[in-house]
This record gives C-alpha cells, sequence and structure tokens, in this order.
C-alpha cells in the first residue's frame, strides 16, 4: 500500500490543479490566451484500472458559473482541516498562483473578475468529451454517478427528471447512487430505475416496513477491468428523511450504516474483490469518519457537500476523492491493483472551462432535444441583477438574500428564512435574470411559500437545530445542508457552544429591537418537509418581486456575526 509520502508525491505530481505540477505551466498559457483542451485532458496514464467521478450536477446541463463558497466552517476534529480551507488561504495550501485557472476555479476571490477571463463552466456536451478522451485513452475506465442528478432545474421538474435521464444515460454511466432524486417520489424513482441500462446503487435503503435492504436498490455491483475484480458498493444520502420530505418516499429508510457497510465490504473481499470502491453521497466529513472506521476501502468517491479537492484525502489506506458539483468538475483516478491490493494511483480533477473543451456533438444534440420544447419559457428574461448573485456559503449568499427579500415583500412578513442548500449557479453583475436562472436556484417538488405565525422562541428553536445539523463536532450528527438563510433578522451564532447555547442576540432589524421569545412574527419561508404546506410556489414569488424591481440591487448582508469560526 502507499505511503503517506508516496501519496502526496504521486498527488503532486499528477493532479492538474496544483502550482507545482503541469496546471502552473498551463496557467501561464491561459494568460496568453493559448489554454487548450489538450492541457485541460494531459494525463500520464498509471496502472491498470480508471476510475471517472462526476456527481452533484443538480440538472445543469448547460455551461454556467459557479462561485465557490467564501466561509466553509470545520468544527471538531476537522477545524481548518480540507474542505474546510476557502479563498487565499486554499490557494497556499495548495500553491494556487492568483489570478491562475485554478484561482477561478477553486476559490471565491475576485471571482467576477476572473470569470470574465476564463468564462463559464460545465455543460455536459463538455463533461462527455472529457469522459471520452478518458476512454480513448482506458477504453474500460469505470463512469460512476455520485447522485443528486435528477434535480434542480425548469427542464427536469417539468420532465419528473427523464431529461436528466436521458442526457445521462448518453455519458454512459456505470453506476449511481442517490440523494435529491427521491424528492421525485418513490413510485418515479423505481419507474426510472427499472429502465436504467445501469444499477442504481445503495447499501443503506432498507424497506422500511421490514427493516430488510430495498431489493430494487443493489448493494453493489462488480466490474472485471484490467485483469482486476473491482467492487463498486453504493451509499446513498443518509439523512433522507430527516433533510428531505418523508411523506415522498414512506417505504424506505436509510442511515448510515457503517456496521453493514463493514459486512459489505467483507462481502466482496470474500467475493474476490481486489478494489473496494464506495460511491458516496454522504458528505465529505461523514465520508473521513466512516473511512476511519470501515475497514478495507480502498477508494471513496465522496459527494453531497459539493467539495471539490486537487488532491486525495488518504484515511488510514483509503483515499478520498471530492469532484465539487454542477458539472463543473470530472475527477479522473488512475490505480495500480495487484494482488488483490492496491498498489498506488495518480488522480486528476479536471475543470470544465466551457470555452477550452469542444462540446460532444451527440450529447449537445440530446441536450437541445429537452431543452427544445421549453425553449420560450427558459430564455425569457426576468430582470437584471447589479451584483454578483451567488449561493455557496455556510452563513449567507446574495441569490438567498433575494429569495429573502421576494418573501418579505411578496408575502408581507417580518422575517424570511430560506433553506441552507447548496447548489445554484451564479449571475455576474450585469447579466440578465431569466427564468431558467431562478429555477435553478429553487426548483424542487416542494416549492411552495408558506406564510405563518412563529413565536420569537419557536424561532430560536429552529436556528439551533438548523446550526446542529451543520456544526455537531460529529460528522454524523451533521444532517443538513448550510445554515438556514434568514431576511429582516440578524443573529450571533458561536459554533463552538453545543445546541441550545449557539444563537444569541436575535435582532428584528426593521425596528432594531430583540426578538421576544413570548411575541409572534410574520415568517414566510418555503421548501418545507411537511405534508400540505399551503402558498404559491417560490419560482413564482422571486419571478414576480424581480419583475417589480427591475433591476436587482442588495444591501450588503451583515446581518449574522460568527463567533468561533
Amino acid at each position: 500500500m502507499i505511503s503517506r509520502r508516496d501519496f502526496l508525491q504521486v498527488s503532486m505530481a499528477a493532479s492538474a490543479m496544483i502550482g507545482a505540477s503541469g496546471f502552473g505551466n498551463w496557467s501561464k498559457l491561459a494568460a496568453q490566451q493559448a489554454l487548450t483542451q489538450d492541457d485541460l485532458l494531459q494525463f500520464d496514464t498509471f496502472g491498470n484500472v480508471s476510475l471517472i467521478h462526476i456527481t452533484d450536477i443538480h440538472a445543469q446541463i448547460k455551461p454556467i458559473y459557479f462561485r465557490e463558497p467564501e466561509i466553509n466552517l470545520g468544527v471538531g476534529k476537522n477545524r481548518g482541516a480540507v474542505p474546510h480551507v476557502t479563498g487565499a488561504e486554499f490557494r497556499r495550501l495548495y500553491g494556487i498562483e492568483d489570478g491562475s485557472p485554478s484561482h477561478y476555479a477553486l476559490s471565491y476571490d475576485d471571482f467576477s473578475a476572473l470569470a470574465q477571463t476564463y468564462g463559464r463552466v460545465g455543460g455536459l456536451d463538455r463533461v462527455a468529451t472529457v469522459i471520452n478522451a478518458i476512454r480513448a485513452d482506458r477504453p474500460d475506465a469505470i463512469l460512476l454517478d455520485g447522485g443528486d442528478t435528477w434535480h434542480g432545474s425548469y427542464t427536469c421538474y417539468h420532465t419528473q427528471g427523464q431529461d436528466m435521464v436521458n442526457v445521462m444515460n448518453a455519458l454512459k454511466p456505470d453506476a449511481m447512487t442517490f440523494h435529491w432524486e427521491f424528492t421525485l417520489g418513490s413510485e418515479r424513482v423505481r419507474e426510472i430505475v427499472e429502465e436504467l441500462p445501469f444499477p442504481a446503487m445503495g447499501q443503506n435503503i432498507f424497506d422500511a416496513e421490514w427493516d430488510e435492504p430495498a431489493e430494487e436498490f443493489p448493494d453493489y455491483t462488480f466490474f472485471e477491468r484490467g485483469g482486476a475484480k473491482i467492487a463498486v458498493i453504493g451509499q446513498a444520502f443518509p439523512y433522507m428523511p430527516i433533510a428531505n420530505p418523508g411523506w415522498m418516499f414512506p417505504e424506505y429508510s436509510f442511515g448510515i450504516r457503517d456496521g453493514r457497510m463493514q459486512e459489505m465490504v467483507d462481502e466482496v473481499r470474500a467475493q474476490g474483490a481486489d478494489l473496494v470502491v464506495v460511491l458516496s453521497h454522504n458528505g465529505f466529513d461523514v465520508d473521513k469518519k466512516m473511512a476511519g472506521r470501515v475497514k478495507g476501502i480502498d477508494v471513496i468517491l465522496s459527494g453531497h457537500t459539493h467539495d471539490a479537492l486537487p488532491e486525495p484525502v488518504l484515511v488510514g489506506e483509503t483515499i478520498l476523492i471530492a469532484s465539487g458539483s454542477n458539472g463543473k468538475f470530472v475527477s479522473r483516478v488512475d490505480l495500480d491493483v495487484r494482488d488483490g491490493r492496491m498498489m498506488g494511483f495518480r488522480h486528476k480533477l479536471i475543470p470544465i472551462f466551457s470555452d477550452v473543451i469542444e462540446p460532444d456533438k451527440e450529447v449537445s444534440a440530446v441536450i437541445e432535444a429537452e431543452r427544445a420544447p421549453y425553449k420560450a419559457e427558459l430564455e425569457e428574461v426576468i430582470g437584471t441583477t447589479d451584483d454578483l448573485l451567488y449561493r455557496r456559503g455556510n452563513f449567507n449568499g446574495t441569490w438567498d438574500d433575494l429569495i429573502c427579500d421576494a418573501l418579505i415583500s411578496e408575502r408581507e412578513a417580518d422575517i424570511a428564512m430560506s433553506p441552507g442548500v447548496r447548489w445554484g449557479p451564479s449571475l455576474l453583475p450585469g447579466d440578465p435574470i431569466t427564468r431558467e436562472d431562478i429555477w435553478n436556484v429553487c426548483s424542487m417538488t416542494y416549492g411552495k411559500a408558506y406564510r405563518s405565525e412563529m413565536t420569537g422562541e419557536f424561532i430560536h428553536v429552529i436556528l439551533e437545530d438548523v446550526g446542529d445539523n451543520l456544526f455537531n463536532p460529529d460528522p454524523y450528527y451533521q444532517q443538513g445542508g448550510d445554515m438556514v438563510r434568514v431576511g429582516g433578522l440578524g443573529y450571533r451564532i458561536d459554533v463552538t457552544k453545543p445546541q441550545g447555547e449557539r444563537i444569541t442576540d436575535m435582532t428584528l432589524l426593521k425596528t432594531g429591537e430583540a426578538i421576544d421569545p413570548a411575541k409572534s412574527y410574520v415568517v414566510a419561508g418555503w421548501a418545507s418537509v411537511n405534508e400540505g404546506t399551503e402558498g404559491p410556489q417560490i419560482w413564482d414569488v422571486i419571478e414576480n418581486h424581480i419583475r417589480k424591481q427591475g433591476t436587482v440591487k442588495l444591501d450588503p448582508n451583515n446581518s449574522v456575526e460568527v463567533i468561533g469560526g
């Protein structure tokens, strides 16, 4: 097995995104407007097995802008560890040159200016080109989709995920796992899965009534590649009924199920597996903990938390790969598998610069066919933005500031709440805001915008509960996304405190008065997990608000004071 020293040497030599590696050369080429597709795809083929990993696409089939998070705090043992390092600190850690393509792809600083230089990212026809190039070099490479695929856009919503199924089938994946897919409803998920030409897996998906593995979702699948027997075990998002509406998939239960994962690893090893890969939607910190508890996993392909890391992270003898989101990156992992063991690896995180990579014509045609019936609706311009609109970050993003403003205005509320979801592309200052752009940040099957009265005490309970999902020092209790976004409300949060003590100094911004625990306030929000929620759809609320504004201009949001970050 590789040593820590070997791991660093191999990663530093092979990663395309490290200043000390080949990436430094092509960053200079880019500055001279000479970056090419060949530069992006260059790779020294290694070993006998290749894995290709994509994850958290969220139905983004066209090129987009996507700003990485400014704040991504770690707590407990993960404080200050990747992926909880951002901006200039991240660039120093990996030796990334300021102003380089990797600066633009992997950190948030100067995003608008760098976006003007390097352009959009992603697009599944460009992803297809990268996948095809890897397959041309290694024909039996294994393509694995980490989930959050059939969710997140106007066309995905209106086709119940079929547009994404058709486009992804054109990429020819070998296996996938799940998260937001289940918000299509369990009947629709089963309908799609029955027709897929590849396995959709989850060793932790159980029949809720009988507490037995759900037979329609295999635990694992085997591949014979490069003279090696490779087992890929699926790990679906473990907290589905907590983070999403359980009433949409009542037949199923999930959970991490470490004990069963160990059984699966032992089982595939007993069947002759030379390499054990876990295709996971746990989230990176959860995967780190699982890697330390379950023995015998060689590779974890991590999803859910949208982290993009230019080097694998080593936990014991397990390597963790994080491949970003929204179609912005593709990971290639080459492995030397001999005598039933992984002897070494090379890894490359490939950024999908849309203006550099030639789109695959066949996949482009599939994409355009899926979008054609909705073209007029997608392209209708609703307004313009004067500000950079983005979502990522633990506490707020300007897209969610806009959503909260819309909720307060359109629903006549004192306070607004917007879920801390991580998906959603960015828009640059001066960009038109189309209907497609709005749906890209709010499309879901339970998007009604509620309006209700809540006491100050209950609002505090909500913030504490979501805060614990994010900042519990045990990753296995981190069950949500980022912090719920709020409008009309300010507060202080100490991330080092235990649940019940993190949130203080809650203030109603329009009056400057402290929130009274006994007083009721009108609160508007969306994405309630409760069945039967009433109200207009959130995309209509946002569209109405933007039409009235014409040009969106947001005030700086300094309403959350963070302690201990």
